[in-house]
């Protein structure tokens, strides 16, 4: 009988890294070039070599029990701005309330003030409004809106997004737009109260828009490999850290889906390491992500991608653009890094394409790589090893424009700014909240933290840096480790005292059933379950996350946190229950079955 293969699977923007285990507990791992001419897909050639399936045959799924994956597919989507064509609709007399935004200025004193173009490329009104209580002030006019949204359809729309005030409270109004959007002729309506169901409309109207932006590109590449591969089991790794199955993944989880993997590994590297406190260094061929963990995985509910704001849970990554890839240029007065990345294809100049020099053919130049042990799949016809001499070519000319003294010289000045930026980032992520990088043991994994991770530790003041065994390809490993959870929110707004942790734990209840709900929509078991409050001081808009417990500990935790954050607390100030909060975890099936699998754990 053949062996069950369980493979885990981090799509990077410049290389994809898989990682297969066998059931009798062999382990093999893959890295591919992201985009190449050789192949289609690198995830699915990937496992295709390592399964042995001869090209053009029919794909095993029956030896596999298992895919889970990590993607960038959604991030670089929102980057290159290549999602589906977008329809806002909101209430009547807020169309332009995204424009407007929270009049945040980017660069405070900037005169040229350049706004980020909107997702959405249309904005219809739909005669509608409630009150602040829910209640219907105007009752919805179905008839004005189908119009409007087929004349949309006839126009090309393909995407909608639905946000109405309120709708948090009350979602009667939204369901019903969804309906008539959907017998108009969109193929996806995302609705504001079911992607953010929390208040404020702004944050919810704009997690909307870039979930109905995102979700059909995501989609159409889930039913890409999902068609690869044949109908086996696909899980994809989402932002706040879990597994969810192919068809449940929409683009509001999927902002930092690959990075996710990382933390999670840094968390089980730490883990083993009896290392209380680390910082996660992720150096891959794009980017740079950093993160934090000290015992649990720390969450954010809000970030800007790209220009973009989004309100939706996601685990805490700081990302910086100086990874391998990124391109080394002189500005005529100073040495620059990134923030452009040379990709995958032309890639580095050592790649052999004709690229641009980076941070990897500096390390190449200063003799941090060696040759000898990359695989051959460099070059025009992607069989050829890495091309030290083109490296060097490039370098010699930024050197020469520099009037560095030698090409080494100009390679470990550029070398020297990305261990910079990458602190920067680090800092970011420790000392500007309160904690001490000198505490913390740095993990350093990707495919380039190795070649200037104890540099980037001595940038710190940290004194001890963790290899981990699948250093180059942690994410995907980590990815391996994850869980298929399911998380679910609602918001409260009520003081925090005894009534209103009666409240949140009332709410709780349904939120818990609707998170329980959710993962056996999925087919996995019943697993563990997380409930955590949101907390802000009243008219404050910080709001840090805090375990549901008796009501003395909740107010020492939550005071704990914002002490260390801003160095400060109010005691007399009310605190505020903002949202409560419930993720259910658990293992993912069996293939072909309800167990669980065992290289799960």
């Amino acid at each position: 009988m053949d062996r069950l293969w369980n493979f885990w699977i981090d799509r990077g923007g410049t290389f994809t890294d898989v990682i297969g285990k066998a059931s009798d507990g062999e382990e093999v791992s893959r890295k591919l070039l992201s985009s190449s001419p050789a192949y289609e897909d690198a995830a699915v050639e990937a496992m295709r070599r390592v399964l042995g399936a001869e090209p053009g045959t029919p794909f095993p799924a029956a030896r596999v029990e298992a895919i889970k994956m990590g993607t960038t597919v959604a991030t670089n989507a929102l980057l290159e701005r290549r999602g589906a064509k977008t329809l806002f609709v909101a209430t009547q007399g807020f169309a332009d309330a995204l424009v407007i935004g929270d009049q945040s200025r980017p660069d405070l004193f900037a005169l040229n003030i350049v706004r980020p173009e909107p997702l959405y490329s249309g904005v219809i009104e739909a005669r509608e409004r409630l009150a602040a209580d829910g209640a219907v002030v105007e009752a919805l006019d179905c008839g004005d809106l189908a119009s409007k949204l087929q004349a949309a359809v006839a126009e090309g729309y393909t995407a909608a997004a639905i946000a109405f005030l309120h709708a948090d409270l009350n979602p009667d109004h939204e369901i019903a737009a969804g309906d008539l959007a959907r017998a108009a002729g969109f193929e996806f309506v995302a609705l504001s109260h079911e992607v953010s169901p929390l208040p404020r409309y702004i944050p919810r109207a704009e997690t909307t828009v870039a979930d109905a932006y995102l979700t059909p590109v995501l989609r159409a590449y889930v039913e890409k490999v999902a068609g690869a591969v044949a109908g086996a089991p696909l899980y994809f790794m989402t932002s706040a850290g879990g597994l969810v199955r192919a068809q449940a993944f929409r683009g509001r989880d999927a902002v930092v889906s690959g990075p996710a993997g990382g933390v999670v590994g840094v968390a089980e590297t730490a883990d083993a390491a009896h290392a209380q406190q680390a910082l996660g260094f992720d150096m891959g061929g794009t980017s740079t992500d950093v993160c934090r963990y000290a015992g649990r995985l720390e969450r954010r509910d809000t970030a800007t991608i790209a220009g973009v704001k989004l309100r939706s849970p996601m685990l805490d990554v700081e990302t910086v653009a100086a990874g391998g890839g990124s391109i080394l240029f002189f500005d005529g007065l100073r040495a620059r890094v990134g923030p452009h990345s040379a990709g995958a294809d032309p890639g580095p100049a050592a790649y052999g394409r004709g690229g641009p020099a980076t941070v990897t053919d500096a390390n190449l130049i200063l003799g941090r790589l060696d040759p000898r042990f990359f695989p051959a799949i460099f070059g025009p016809t992607a069989d050829a090893p890495l091309d030290v001499e083109a490296a060097r070519a490039r370098l010699s000319d930024l050197a020469d424009a520099m009037g560095a003294s030698s090409v080494e010289a100009a390679a470990e000045g550029f070398v020297a700014i990305a261990v910079e930026q990458t602190a920067q980032a680090v800092r970011r992520i420790s000392t500007e909240r309160g904690f001490d990088p000198r505490g913390h043991a740095l993990v350093a994994f990707g495919g380039a933290a190795g070649q200037v991770g104890c540099q980037v530790a001595e940038a710190l003041g940290v004194d001890q840096v963790l290899c981990p065994r699948y250093g180059s390809v942690l994410s995907a490993w980590g990815i391996g480790q994850a869980r298929v959870t399911a998380l679910k929110q609602a918001g409260l707004d009520a003081a925090l005292d005894d009534d209103g942790l009666t409240h949140a734990a009332a709410l709780l209840e349904s939120v818990e059933a609707e998170a329980r709900q959710a993962l056996a929509d999925q087919g996995a078991d019943d697993g563990g379950l997380t409930r955590t409050l949101r907390l802000r001081y009243d008219g404050a808009d910080a709001e840090l996350p805090t375990a549901l417990g008796p009501l003395p500990d909740v107010k020492a935790a939550f005071e704990t946190a914002h002490r260390r954050l801003f160095g400060f607390v109010e005691p007399d100030r009310t605190i505020v229950i903002v949202s409560v909060e419930a993720e259910a975890t658990a293992l993912p099936p069996l293939h072909g079955e309800g167990g669980r699998s065992e290289t799960s754990d």
